[in-house]
C-alpha cells in the first residue's frame, strides 16, 4: 500500500485502533511531512460453503476458492437435498436437464447457472425465469490452474456479473480466488448478458470463416466484418428485447477480445448461442418481415451450419 503523506504543524501519534497500525512514535514539533503507512487490518473474505455440480475446469477452481466445506457432485450424481447453500451448476448447457432431473425441486431456487449463451426459454420452460445466474468473464486455460480474469482496458474492474439470491455469496467466492464481481438487478444483468452472447456468437461466427483464427485475430484482422456483425445482432436482440443497449458495445466487446486473445474459434452449442439469432429470423420470415440478421442468416448457410 502507498504511503499517506500528511503536512502537520505539531501531533501526537495515536494508539493504534483495529483498522491501522503506524509506525512511528515521535513527536513532531515543526511543521514538516511525514509518510504513514496505514496498514488495513481488513478481515478475509468469507466463503459460503457450496454444492457444485461439475468437476471440469470452471467446478473445480470454484472448489478451489472455497474453504474445503464444499461439496463436488459429477455428472450424473443427485445433489442432496439437506446441503444448505448455494448450487454452482458448471456443467455444459446440453446437460442442464440432467442436472435439473438430479436436484430436489425444493432446492430449484439454489441453483446458480454459470453457463455461456442464451438460457431464457429454456429456464422459463421450467419454472426457472427468476434463477440465480453468473458471467464468467474469467478463462481457465486447464484443469487445475488458476484462472485468469478477463479485465480489459475498457472495463479495468472486471466484467463478471453475478445475478440473484446467492449472487453476494458467489461474488465473495470469486473476489477470495482473487477475481472480479459485480452483483447486478435482473435488467443490467440481461443487457450484459445479451452483449456476451453478442460476443460469442459474432466472434465464433466470423472465425469460423476464417479457420484457425483465433478470436484475437478475429479482432485485428477481421475487425469490419465482425464490426458487421455486432452491429447487426445488437439491433435485432434490442428490439425483441425492448432494451437499449449502452454505448460503446462494439467497444466493449472488442477490448473482451484482446483480453481473451488466444482462444480458438468455433461455433458450437448452436441451441445456447447462434441459435437464438436465428429463431429471431426464423420468425420474422414466417411472419412476412424482413430478416433481422441476413449477414448472420448468410454466413451460417455459407459454413452449413444451417
Amino acid at each position: 500500500m502507498a504511503p499517506i503523506t500528511l503536512s502537520l504543524s505539531s501531533c501526537f501519534i495515536i494508539k493504534p485502533t483495529s483498522k491501522f497500525t503506524f509506525l512511528s512514535t515521535k513527536i513532531i514539533t515543526k511543521p514538516q511531512k511525514i509518510s504513514i503507512l496505514a496498514m488495513a487490518t481488513t478481515p478475509a473474505a468469507t466463503v459460503s460453503p457450496a454444492v457444485i455440480v461439475g468437476g471440469g475446469r470452471v467446478g473445480r477452481a470454484l472448489q478451489e476458492m472455497g474453504n474445503g466445506q464444499d461439496l463436488l457432485v459429477k455428472r450424473g450424481e443427485p445433489v442432496p437435498l439437506d446441503f444448505e447453500g448455494p448450487i454452482l451448476v458448471c456443467t455444459r448447457n446440453d446437460d442442464l436437464e440432467a442436472v435439473l432431473e438430479a436436484t430436489p425441486k425444493s432446492r430449484w431456487n439454489d441453483l446458480v447457472f454459470f453457463q455461456n449463451g442464451m438460457l431464457e426459454p429454456w429456464l422459463e420452460s421450467k419454472g426457472l425465469e427468476d434463477a440465480d445466474q453468473v458471467l464468467a468473464y474469467f478463462a481457465v486455460a486447464k484443469l487445475g490452474e488458476p484462472p485468469i480474469d478477463g479485465k480489459t482496458d475498457t472495463n479495468p474492474e472486471g466484467l463478471t456479473a453475478a445475478y440473484g439470491k446467492w449472487a453476494a455469496a458467489v461474488a465473495s467466492r470469486l473476489h477470495a480466488g482473487g477475481l472480479s464481481c459485480k452483483i447486478l438487478d435482473k435488467d443490467a444483468f440481461q443487457k450484459q448478458m445479451l452483449e456476451k452472447l453478442i460476443w460469442i456468437a459474432a466472434f465464433m461466427l466470423v472465425g469460423a470463416r476464417h479457420p484457425g483464427a483465433t478470436v484475437g485475430a478475429v479482432e485485428k484482422e477481421y475487425r469490419s466484418e465482425v464490426s458487421s456483425l455486432i452491429a447487426e445482432l445488437a439491433s435485432a436482440a434490442s428490439a425483441e428485447k425492448g432494451i437499449v443497449f449502452e454505448n460503446g458495445v462494439e467497444e466493449r466487446l472488442c477490448a473482451y477480445s484482446r483480453a481473451v486473445a488466444h482462444f480458438p474459434t468455433a461455433v458450437k452449442e448452436f441451441k445456447w448461442r447462434n441459435g437464438w439469432f436465428y429463431s429471431l429470423s426464423e420468425k420474422a420470415i414466417a411472419e412476412g418481415k424482413p430478416d433481422p440478421c441476413p449477414l448472420h442468416t448468410a454466413w451460417l448457410k455459407e459454413l452449413k451450419v444451417i
